[in-house]
C-alpha cells in the first residue's frame, strides 16, 4: 500500500427537527494529516432539503456550511477557528453539537488522493 495516506472524515447532516431526531446528509469534511489536507463539500440546494426546511432555514445552514468552508481553508476571515492549525480546526467541525447541522461520528480509512476521496465519499454519502 505504498502512498496510501491515513486520512478521517465524517458526514455533515441537517437535523431540521432536532427533537424529531431525523436528519439529511448535506456534507463531508475529510482531514488526512499525512498530507496536511481539510476539505469539505456539500449540497444545500438538493430537493430532499427543499422537502424537509423552509427556505429561511435552508439560507442559514447554507450560511453555515460556507463558514465551514472558510474554517477548513484557514482564510483570512474564518476568525479565530481558521488560525487554528488543520488537525485542531478539523477537531472543532467534528465536535459533538445539539444543533441544526451536526457532524457523525470520526471514520477513518486509507487513500493516495484525498481530493478524489473527499468527492467519492461527498458521492456515496450524500447525492
Amino acid at each position: 500500500m505504498q502512498g496510501q495516506q491515513l486520512f478521517e472524515y465524517a458526514v455533515i447532516r441537517m437535523v431540521p427537527r432536532v427533537e424529531r431526531e431525523e436528519f439529511l446528509n448535506i456534507g463531508v469534511v475529510l482531514y488526512c494529516r499525512g498530507t496536511r489536507f481539510l476539505g469539505v463539500r456539500y449540497d444545500t440546494g438538493m430537493p430532499r432539503l427543499k422537502a424537509l426546511a423552509t427556505a429561511d432555514e435552508i439560507a442559514e445552514v447554507t450560511t453555515y456550511m460556507q463558514s465551514l468552508q472558510l474554517i477548513c481553508e484557514g482564510a483570512k476571515d474564518s476568525g479565530p477557528i481558521g488560525k487554528l492549525p488543520v488537525a485542531e480546526r478539523f477537531r472543532w467541525l467534528t465536535a459533538t453539537r445539539s444543533t441544526v447541522v451536526q457532524a457523525s461520528k470520526v471514520h477513518p480509512g486509507l487513500c493516495s488522493d484525498p481530493t478524489a476521496m473527499l468527492e467519492k465519499l461527498f458521492a456515496e454519502m450524500v447525492l
